[in-house]
């Protein structure tokens, strides 16, 4: 196949930027179900697709419908705009481990319905941090 195949491998900017756009939608979808709390399966029911199709979403693979996004963001409690927030700073949006990992401890810490062991928590991560800075 060549360059000027109309089925040609090679990229157009557009499309570039719409793969970035899907990229994009999908982790902030990821973002927030993970913040509360939800599994990737758990979201697929409550929205009436699988979970592969749930996967490929967050993934950018699948490119999410305006109907289906509005449904999404109604499970997830946020406009669908949301998930256009930071948009212009696409790499800045993407969620590395850590991040995901920071989301999981507060949506854990928030679950502790204990006063004095949030408190504890606290200054057990207090307590780490400091040690680490010396």
């Amino acid at each position: 196949m060549d360059a000027t195949s109309p089925r040609s491998t090679v990229a157009t900017p557009a499309r570039s930027r719409t793969d970035d756009t899907d990229r994009h939608v999908g982790a902030k979808i990821r973002e927030r179900r993970l913040l509360l709390g939800l599994t990737q399966q758990e979201l697929a029911s409550l929205i009436g697709i699988t979970y592969q199709q749930a996967h490929k979403y967050e993934r950018g693979l699948n490119r999410v419908s305006a109907g289906r996004l509005y449904d999404i963001a109604q499970v997830l409690h946020v406009p669908a705009a949301h998930f256009f927030d930071g948009l212009e700073d696409l790499h800045a949006s993407r969620l590395s481990g850590q991040q995901v990992e920071c989301l999981e401890l507060v949506r854990n810490f928030a679950g502790i319905e204990d006063e004095n062991q949030q408190k504890a928590l606290c200054q057990l991560a207090r307590s780490l941090a400091e040690r680490k800075a010396k």
